[in-house]
């Protein structure tokens, strides 16, 4: 059965934080505990911004509708949400974009991210920026899969010993 995306519901956003924090936590680099909060709280993402969900019939964790949550990604319409890091005025963001283990290697990062990038163009945006760490090299190749470009320039280290480094896609 396809992958579908759409926005989170309320219901979702807990087991959706839980599958968040597993995503980072099954990165073998990821050693970021004081993060993990943030990671957990797509309530707080969903009202501030939007989360969007990939769902089907097959792994990952249930929902009521007898879907399975396979990811979510924040989508951040544009520089004034609180969600914003560095982003320039016309750009929206990709932000947490975490996949269920039972669910990775069937493209559902692909869709999801796909799904940030045409809500961006329906929103007449001009970019679509993101952060990555350095280890997360599976979701690079998605990006660069997409067509985003390494923008060096625009890499950050919003805290000592974590660099985030930069992707740019013009729409």
């Amino acid at each position: 059965m396809p992958v579908v995306i759409r926005e989170a519901r309320p219901e979702e956003h807990a087991r959706l934080g839980e599958l968040v924090v597993a995503a980072y936590r099954s990165l073998p680099e990821f050693d970021e505990p004081d993060y993990e909060p943030e990671l957990r709280d797509v309530a707080r993402r969903a009202r501030e911004a939007v989360v969007l969900v990939a769902i089907d019939d097959v792994g990952g964790q249930i929902d009521d509708g007898g879907k399975a949550l396979l990811g979510c990604v924040t989508y951040v319409p544009g520089p004034d949400s609180p969600w914003a890091e560095l982003l320039e005025p016309g750009e929206a963001a990709i932000r947490m974009l975490a996949v269920d283990a039972t669910a990775r290697g069937r493209g559902v990062g692909t869709a999801l991210a796909a799904a940030c990038i045409a809500r961006a163009r329906e929103d007449g945006r001009a970019a679509v920026f993101l952060h990555s760490l350095a280890y997360m090299r599976a979701a690079q190749a998605i990006y660069t899969r997409l067509g985003f470009i390494r923008r060096p320039d625009r890499d950050w280290e919003p805290v000592p010993g974590i660099r985030l480094l930069g992707f740019a896609l013009a729409l």
